[in-house]
């Protein structure tokens, strides 16, 4: 499908929405980078998908956005575009496999969060479109956290922390959690431990994991999944085709269909408004 024929399907279902659609905003987030968290992303979109929901995956890792490289294909735009060009948001959402919507970062997204109050609200009003659209929306943030990309993270309705059973992945993905809960107490975490070597380590891992933050940050976390170490997802990065397509009978990607299934199934629905991020952002950003 052509970009332009893309973005005016898009359009179509927008101005045919007498319901809106309230998109669950969702940051991906870990303490340190090489941990997966980026390919979890991409492959929890599809399994999303495949579970019915319409999703768009957001490419907010500042310098070393990797969607666009982990599918194959090169962006025709990023989100860089759209303040350049003053283009609709529409028109640089790319199309990867199964209807899944993704928006580039591009190597001058560090600038998007040195934006003017102009371009700060030009995106609020785009961003209000996509909510309209999507089921969810998914941000695939930077590694570790930033006073800027903070911002995305707390104005998100939940977060996923992916880490690993390594001992500093685990510290890390703490000190992230720390972060985040020293300035919004009340948000929703939900943690994946990444390449496990077994299903029972990795739950003892989880439950240490879940027990420190209990303790010492006074939240709860909820642990929603395990997923083997698997050397078939090695195999799909070096061809550049995400892991759950590429041999969907693997020991991930069957972990990680479970994983989204009680994901759509369990997690809480809240009451949401298609400006209700918008207004958690611009809230956060004019402090």
């Amino acid at each position: 499908m052509m970009k332009h024929d893309q973005a005016e399907g898009l359009r179509r279902k927008l101005d045919s929405r007498n319901h809106p659609n309230n998109a669950k905003t969702v940051a991906v987030i870990s303490g340190k980078g090489g941990v997966g968290k980026s390919n979890f992303a991409l492959n929890f979109s599809l399994q999303l998908i495949n579970n019915g929901k319409k999703v768009l995956l957001f490419d907010l890792d500042v310098g070393m956005g990797n969607i666009d490289i982990l599918l194959g294909s090169r962006a025709e735009k990023t989100i860089v575009n759209l303040f350049e060009e003053r283009l609709s948001i529409l028109d640089v959402i790319e199309q990867g496999p199964k209807g899944l919507a993704y928006i580039a970062g591009g190597s001058g997204l560090s600038n998007f969060f040195q934006m003017d109050e102009s371009d700060h609200d030009y995106f609020y009003e785009q961003y209000k479109e996509l909510s309209l659209i999507y089921d969810y929306i998914l941000f695939d943030m930077g590694a570790g956290v930033t006073e800027d990309s903070l911002f995305f993270i707390l104005a998100s309705d939940e977060c996923i922390v992916i880490t690993t059973p390594e001992p500093t992945s685990v510290t890390d993905a703490y000190g992230m959690i720390k972060h985040v809960v020293n300035r919004k107490q009340d948000m929703p975490l939900h943690v994946i431990l990444n390449r496990a070597s077994n299903y029972q380590d990795g739950l003892k891992a989880l439950e240490r994991f879940k027990a420190v933050v209990t303790k010492f940050l006074k939240v709860e976390i909820q642990s929603i999944g395990i997923i083997p170490d698997d050397r078939v997802v090695t195999q799909a990065i070096v061809r550049q085709i995400p892991y759950t397509l590429y041999n969907e009978k693997s020991k991930a990607a069957k972990a990680l269909k479970d994983i989204t299934y009680n994901y759509v199934t369990h997690t809480k629905q809240v009451n949401r408004t298609p400006s209700s991020f918008v207004q958690r952002l611009k809230h956060l950003m004019e402090r």
